[in-house]
Parts: structure tokens; sequence; C-alpha cells
């Protein structure tokens, strides 16, 4: 079954601006979260956490507030940015 189908938490029927929220919005939402709570303990914007990492700002933004899911292969650099942020910037400054 779709994640998009699969309804993690379901709209409180007494609010009616209330909606319902998918799997996938739920794991969009976690994610984005994660990834803005890296970039304020790294005491960065978005934007010059985009520029440190080479991100997309565009991209960073879509992240947290949870409208697009990274692909993959973001995710696994951006664990490696979460373990290591300082390695990871002196690499990318130097290249």
């Amino acid at each position: 079954m779709n994640k998009e189908a699969i309804i993690a938490i379901p709209a409180d029927p007494t609010d009616r601006d209330d909606g319902a929220v998918s799997a996938a919005g739920l794991e969009r939402g976690l994610m984005g979260r994660r990834i803005r709570k890296l970039r304020t303990r790294l005491g960065l914007s978005q934007a010059e956490f985009a520029e440190r990492y080479a991100i997309p700002l565009a991209n960073i933004r879509q992240y947290e507030i949870g409208r697009t899911l990274p692909p993959a292969a973001v995710r696994a650099y951006l664990r490696v940015i979460e373990a290591e942020p300082e390695h990871v910037a002196e690499l990318l400054q130097a290249a």
C-alpha cells in the first residue's frame, strides 16, 4: 500500500480546519524537523547551511517544511554531516 494512502494521524472531527496526515506526510515532517534541528545545532541559517554543504537552498526549504522528502543519497549525506559537520565542510572547501 502507498504511504500517501495510509493515515498516520486522523483528522480531528471537531476541528473543520484539521486534516488527516498520511504516513508519507509524517515521514516528510519528521525528516524536516531533523534537518532543522541539525542546522540550528550548527548555528546556521538555511542559506548558510545550503552554501556550506552544497545543497540547494530551495531544497533545504522544501525539506524543512515537509513538502518533499530528500532522496536516499541526500539523506545519507545528511547523516554524514550530522556525524562530522566540520570535516565535511573542510572537505567541500578543499574540493
